[in-house]
């Protein structure tokens, strides 16, 4: 079991996750659609490749695109055909339907190069019916498709940017859903995933409808049992020498069993005791790593991930409201009714609507795993975020309550 920090994983690198991928597993075989959601770097990405694997073994057909890098409907019709590449019976045909863009057998360009001669056959006026046609010959396939489309949230956040923005994300939401809809044979099977929530999306655009057929499911954290686990794998494998306790304690620290944050502080303990000269961590190091390491400088750039997610998951005013919001809880403690009284008060003046921004930050916050909601409060959903925030906003971050309390009480 190799040690990940940042990539998805797959075989036998691929930890726990039995009855999460039974789930899934039974979901795509009676041919229901699905979006699978969960807070950040719970492994969504990793269990979709997974259960593309096992079920490869079994026979199955498994594509994989991330559309992350897509601005409209035509560049992810491509990115979806530049998946099928190596399935030469589906994208032969996709290239044969296509012959007046492509002229070079496929087993002569690769799957980007094929990719890009579908989308400069595509325009808005024939979008629809080359995605329709690709949808069409992965259902004629000789055996079922699983077809995983990642981070389309962003894609329809890159939508919304354009000119009529709104009713062209309507109107993929739309022909997407009919899509699914037409596919009787039950393949191919769709699962749609993304690091920024696609139901609060398609909630404030007033269309939840549209993937009100998809099965909603949501990957939760480890345990405390599993991570712990999964941390003594770790070391055994890469032959670390760890004291009792010690991966006890890491999960303890974090508060909460993500994924990625396990092998992430096993990347850094181990470090840490190759640069103390050895092979050994004690339950000392644990904090010590902690403090200097996954909140100091070298752990900005992951938890930067975090704030550009949310930033490209709302809009300017809402992303200045959802700030505010984890500003104060982490250095406070939690998001109080109060506070959001406060905070309302005080952007009334700047935002019409403000609210409803904070309506929106909140569902949104809570939604993706940064907050969740308790008796009339929001707070952290694990430690270790809300000490990173409290350390970049501490030494200037003033309350609520002291900025905007309305002094007539």
């Amino acid at each position: 079991m190799k040690s990940s920090t940042g990539r998805w994983v797959s075989g036998d690198d691929f930890f726990d996750r039995k009855a999460e991928l039974e789930i899934l597993e039974t979901q795509v075989r009676a041919g229901n659609h699905i979006l699978l959601t969960g807070q950040r770097r719970m492994g969504k990405t990793s269990i979709a490749h997974e259960l593309g694997r096992r079920l490869e073994t079994q026979g199955w057909v498994f594509l994989f695109t991330d559309v992350e890098g897509a601005s409209s409907p035509e560049d992810l019709i491509a990115a979806i055909a530049a998946a099928t590449h190596p399935v030469r019976a589906i994208s032969s045909r996709i290239a044969s339907a296509m012959s007046r863009f492509i002229k070079e057998n496929i087993d002569e360009i690769n799957a980007h190069e094929f990719g890009l001669k579908i989308r400069a056959g595509l325009g808005a006026g024939t979008w629809r019916r080359h995605g329709e046609r690709l949808f069409q010959v992965c259902a004629v396939h000789d055996k079922p498709v699983l077809l995983v489309i990642d981070e389309l949230p962003i894609f329809l956040k890159h939508l919304l940017t354009e000119d009529q923005g709104a009713k062209r994300a309507d109107e993929f939401l739309s022909w997407l859903r009919s899509v699914r809809q037409g596919l009787a044979r039950g393949s191919p099977v769709l699962l749609l995933s993304g690091s920024i929530g696609l139901a609060p999306l398609v909630g404030r655009l007033g269309m939840p409808d549209r993937i009100n057929d998809l099965y909603d499911f949501r990957l939760g954290p480890w345990s405390r049992e599993t991570s712990v686990h999964c941390f003594e794998q770790l070391a055994r494998h890469n032959g670390l020498r760890v004291d009792n306790g010690v991966a006890d304690a890491v999960y303890r620290t974090l508060g909460i069993g993500v994924p990625h944050l396990v092998q992430s502080f096993f990347a850094r303990l181990r470090d840490f005791a190759t640069m103390q000269g050895r092979n050994r961590v004690t339950v000392a190091d644990v904090d010590e790593v902690y403090r200097t390491e996954l909140l100091g400088p070298s752990g900005q750039i992951y938890f930067l991930h975090y704030e550009k997610r949310l930033e490209q998951g709302l809009d300017d005013e809402t992303f200045q409201i959802a700030m505010e919001i984890l500003a104060e809880a982490a250095t406070q403690g939690a998001f109080t009714e109060n506070a959001r009284r406060n905070l309302s008060r005080g952007y009334a003046a700047i935002i019409s609507d403000a609210p409803d921004c904070i309506s929106e930050a909140l569902e949104v916050l809570e939604h993706d795993g940064y907050l969740t909601a308790g008796r009339g409060d929001h707070r952290f959903t694990f430690r270790l975020l809300q000490d990173w925030w409290a350390v970049r906003f501490r030494d200037h971050y003033i309350p609520l309550a002291s900025r905007f309390q309305d002094k007539n009480l």
